[in-house]
């Protein structure tokens, strides 16, 4: 049997032992898609609902959904096993040079080459490009295969530069770099408390909730336990909470998405190519240094990802969420979930063709 063969034996065989849910994601997501734009269509008054109570600039329900996706991910990290991934410089060297060089200053040309006569919209796109993954990355590389412990750390360390460094890269590319090239300025002031409340409060919750349980659980009822009974029954609430999530989102903005196509298409372009190429740089460079598929796919997907709960948060408190930094903001997840879902097949595919099979990769 050619390699050819095998890998498409080993991929049905993949697909066979998939749950439904997990079989037809895809299809799923559009359909919360749809089922969001219809809700926020057809009922005016569902934004007042969905938008009445928030946390840190994040309607409930979503901070709801967020929690709900990422705790069954983290629960699932063998944490026990991160010290060994603190010591790979290659790694943490590579993933902080693309999050916090590449990243922020891709963003920046691309909103300054697709949206010079959109002020707004190009500051939006800029403060999605600052703020760095914690949220549905995990998700992603969860689907794609990639390796949870170096996710887990590669979040951590992002929060961690996330409150240092957020408000210092909103000053430089709105208003230092843009007024060193004799470009128009936008003001801007970030509180560095909000943003490490955001950042504890996303990551912080249910990274504490997903440790503890692996502790407690594997202390009680064993190892074996935990990652054959316990596991699969919370999984799928990570998936259930991605799509709550997208429905709510897509319901806060659909009357404004219907109503202004243009722009979202206008903000849709550049996003579009700036989660393509930071995605496929990650994925190759980290391939050329030697990493293997797991932590190819995580360093890929930890690069393309954003915190958009942040990014929101940042541009409703700053400019208001009627303006056209909000808009910008929130467009960039509704652009991001679709994109980022098809980069998991390109994952998954370029494993099979890119990489030598491993016992590992087999499991996963």
């Amino acid at each position: 049997m050619s390699a050819s063969q095998q890998t498409d034996v080993l991929e049905t065989a993949v697909l066979q032992r998939l749950s439904l849910l997990d079989r037809w994601l895809p299809l799923w997501i559009g359909a919360a898609m749809v089922a969001g734009l219809l809700l926020g269509r057809l009922w005016p008054g569902v934004q007042d609902v969905l938008g009445s109570g928030e946390i840190e600039g994040t309607s409930i329900p979503i901070a709801v959904g967020l929690l709900a996706m990422m705790y069954p991910v983290l629960a699932k990290v063998r944490y026990e096993e991160i010290g060994h991934i603190t010591g790979d410089r290659n790694l943490l060297g590579l993933s902080l040079l693309l999050n916090w060089i590449i990243g922020p200053a891709l963003m920046f040309i691309l909103a300054w080459t697709f949206l010079s006569d959109q002020p707004e919209f190009r500051t939006g796109l800029i403060v999605v490009g600052l703020a760095r993954c914690i949220a549905m990355v995990l998700i992603w590389n969860d689907l794609a295969c990639g390796d949870r412990e170096a996710a887990a750390l590669l979040v951590a360390i992002n929060s961690l530069f996330q409150i240092v460094a957020y408000s210092a890269l909103g000053l430089f590319y709105l208003q230092i770099l843009p007024g060193w090239l004799g470009w128009q300025t936008a003001d801007a002031q970030f509180s560095t408390w909000s943003i490490t409340k955001s950042v504890l409060i996303f990551l912080g919750i249910p990274l504490v909730a997903g440790y503890l349980t692996r502790r407690v659980g594997i202390a009680r009822k064993g190892s074996a336990w935990y990652d054959d009974k316990f596991l699969p029954r919370i999984s799928p609430i990570a998936l259930y909470g991605l799509l709550f999530t997208i429905v709510v989102m897509f319901a806060l903005q659909g009357q404004r998405i219907t109503s202004e196509p243009l722009a979202v298409i206008r903000i849709a372009i550049p996003l579009l190519v700036y989660f393509a190429i930071m995605w496929f740089t990650a994925f190759f460079a980290s391939r050329a240094i030697g990493l293997d598929y797991p932590k190819t796919a995580t360093m890929a997907f930890t690069a393309a990802g954003n915190n958009f709960e942040l990014a929101i948060a940042v541009c409703i408190g700053v400019w208001g969420v009627t303006s056209g930094e909000a808009l910008a903001g929130t467009i960039g997840p509704l652009i991001e979930v679709p994109a980022l879902v098809a980069l998991v097949y390109v994952s998954l595919w370029l494993r099979n063709r890119l990489f030598t099979p491993t016992p590992q990769m087999e499991k996963a």
